[in-house]
């Protein structure tokens, strides 16, 4: 049974992250690189899509938030990609006693439109949480026009957990 999780077969996190736009940066969403895109502004990578799922997973798994291990104070997650921050994130979920079970994002962004791109998010997200894809729900919605995100993109995340 999972340290700390005595009696619990299943957990569930909720995520949120947010980052301001720069066109200065790569746009990456999921892991997923939009070339056509403005970036976003971040230590790392900036991909609000997996640092929200990390964020959930963590909370399930009642190990804190992302800034407690991996702050962006620290230069060596400078530009570290969201797949490889939630491989290691995977890895202290796993640490803990627990795996992947599903997981729902959804993005708010104006742009890009990660539409066409829907299925490679979620192979992305699959493989790194070693789940089927029908298990991995990635959504979008542009705020309108209604200042929800600035001009940037945002993350909610809900990660379910159960015990090894």
């Amino acid at each position: 049974m999972a340290e700390g999780g005595e009696g619990i077969g299943v957990r569930v996190g909720l995520g949120f992250d947010s980052h301001p736009r720069d066109d200065t940066r790569p746009c990456r969403i999921g892991g997923v690189l939009f070339e056509q895109e403005p970036g976003l502004a971040g230590h790392s990578d900036a991909d609000v899509l997996c640092h929200a799922l990390a964020d959930a997973l963590l909370g399930a798994a009642g190990l804190g938030d992302l800034g407690q291990h991996f702050p962006d104070a620290d230069p060596q997650y400078a530009g570290m990609e969201g797949l490889v921050l939630l491989e290691r994130t995977m890895s202290l979920v796993r640490d803990r006693g627990f795996e992947a079970n599903a997981c729902d994002c959804t993005v708010l962004a104006e742009r890009p439109s990660i539409a066409g791109r829907r299925d490679e998010i979620r192979d992305n997200l699959a493989g790194v949480l070693a789940l089927a894809a029908e298990r991995v729900s990635v959504k979008a919605t542009r705020p309108e026009g209604l200042g929800l995100t600035g001009d940037g993109a945002a993350c909610f995340a809900l990660a379910v957990l159960s015990s090894r």
